[in-house]
C-alpha cells in the first residue's frame, strides 16, 4: 500500500452529545476555562475554544440511556494537503467509503472536509485548511 498523500496535523474538534447543555457549558467553561466561541441554533451546537481545538456540544435529544449509546459524534483531524481526488483515491484504495467533500466550520475556521468510519463505527472527519 502506498502512503497517504496527506498527514496529520492534530485534532481540529470533536463533537460530544450532551443531556443537559447548562451542566456541560458549566464543566467545560466554568471548571476547565474553554470559552464559548459560537453558536449554531439551527443545529443545537455550541462551540468552545479549547486552546488550538474546538469542543462542539450537541445537545442529545435521545430517549437512550448513555450506557447503551456512545455519546461522541465525531472527532476531526486536520490533513494536509487536502486534495479530494488524491484523498478519495486513497481511502477507496483501503477500502474506506469516504462520504461526500463539503464546506464546514473547525477550528481554523471553515474549510473543506469529509467524513468516514473507523472499523468499529466510530465517525471520523478529515478537516482541510480553511478556505
Amino acid at each position: 500500500m502506498s502512503p497517504p498523500p496527506f498527514h496529520i496535523g492534530h485534532i481540529d474538534h470533536v463533537v460530544l452529545r450532551v443531556r443537559n447543555l447548562q451542566r456541560a457549558l458549566d464543566f467545560y467553561c466554568g471548571a476547565l476555562g474553554c470559552a464559548e466561541e459560537r453558536r449554531v441554533e439551527n443545529f443545537g451546537l455550541v462551540q468552545l475554544r479549547a486552546g488550538g481545538s474546538l469542543i462542539d456540544l450537541i445537545v442529545d435529544t435521545s430517549k437512550a440511556d448513555h450506557a447503551e449509546t456512545r455519546n461522541m459524534d465525531h472527532f476531526a483531524l486536520t490533513v494536509t494537503p487536502f486534495d479530494a481526488a488524491r484523498l478519495g483515491a486513497h481511502l477507496l484504495a483501503h477500502g474506506i467509503a469516504a462520504g461526500r467533500v463539503e464546506t464546514r466550520y473547525g477550528a481554523e475556521g471553515a474549510g473543506p472536509s469529509l467524513y468516514i468510519h473507523d472499523p468499529d463505527g466510530n465517525q471520523v472527519e478529515l478537516k482541510g485548511p480553511p478556505a
